[in-house]
């Protein structure tokens, strides 16, 4: 099925989210936690790459398919459906225009479009994709349950809506180490930590999925490993402010942030030298097929 020429042309369409926080329309402004596309990319974007094609297979993406991708922040996941399906039509979204630019840079091109919007409110006519994905951002949206039905709306009958989210309280170890330290140094940051964000648990997404009439609904654990070359390469990117965990350190003072990346080191290191680092990160994906 085609994506209207208007579409693909550079409509600015209200739509998604994408590197994770949704935009509401009485929101004035950009939320700092996802605003600057580079920090973002070294911090959490680059694991996004690794994580997108093994959710492109378990969506079961087909070459020539008509796919959105909501939430598509810097591209990850718009990269690996155009590896995957090189002659589909790709549509992105997301709040950030600075991901979005940096997404469109890196690999805009006739097929492949990117553009700012809202999830919750999306102007795409009914039944426009086949498929529908969205990478690390559903636990983000201010109205997940709206943003689901719009999801749906967009999907033609028989298509699938896909979506996955790391699990934050076991599975991705390199915020789970980082969360057990910060409430160490400030108890008051448990209400912070990403271990309370919804649908992070294993059969969360699942019942969502069917709560909104999804069916054939699969649920799934996504592993991948997170490489660091050396203690500075975990740590430096939570300075740079995006994220909620680099958010939280951005409120610490100097001493408190010296205690954290003490306890941090000690945690990962012990008192050897510095050295490579290897943990794992797992997310939870979803499909269902539209009926």
């Amino acid at each position: 099925m085609p994506i209207p020429k208007e579409l693909l042309a550079g409509v600015v369409v209200m739509t998604a989210l994408g590197s994770g926080l949704a935009m509401s329309a009485a929101t004035a402004g950009q939320d700092p936690m996802f605003s600057e596309a580079r920090s973002y990319e070294r911090f959490m974007g680059r694991w996004s790459r690794q994580l997108a094609p093994l959710l492109v297979r378990f969506a079961g993406v087909r070459d020539g398919e008509t796919l959105l991708d909501v939430g598509s922040g810097t591209g990850a996941l718009a990269s690996a459906l155009t590896a995957a399906a090189p002659a589909g039509r790709i549509v992105g979204i997301d709040p950030a225009a600075s991901y979005v630019a940096v997404a469109q840079a890196s690999q805009g091109g006739p097929l492949v479009r990117f553009q700012v919007g809202d999830a919750q409110r999306m102007d795409f006519p009914d039944a426009t994709f086949d498929r529908t994905l969205s990478l690390l951002v559903v636990n983000f949206i201010p109205d997940a349950h709206k943003a689901l039905d719009e999801m749906v709306r967009v999907t033609r009958r028989g298509g699938t809506v896909v979506a996955a989210v790391w699990d934050y309280g076991a599975g991705m170890e390199m915020l789970r180490v980082f969360w057990d330290e910060a409430v160490k140094v400030t108890p008051a940051a448990d209400s912070r930590d990403e271990r309370h964000m919804p649908f992070c648990r294993q059969g969360d997404l699942a019942t969502l999925w069917r709560q909104h009439g999804l069916q054939d609904v699969v649920e799934e654990g996504l592993t991948i490993q997170t490489r660091f070359a050396s203690f500075d390469d975990y740590w430096t990117p939570f300075l740079e402010k995006q994220g909620p965990a680099g958010a939280y350190v951005a409120t610490l003072s100097g001493r408190e942030r010296d205690e954290l990346k003490a306890r941090l080191r000690e945690r990962l290191l012990g008192q050897g030298p510095d050295r490579a680092l290897v943990l794992t990160a797992r997310a939870w994906a979803v499909r269902g097929v539209v009926r």
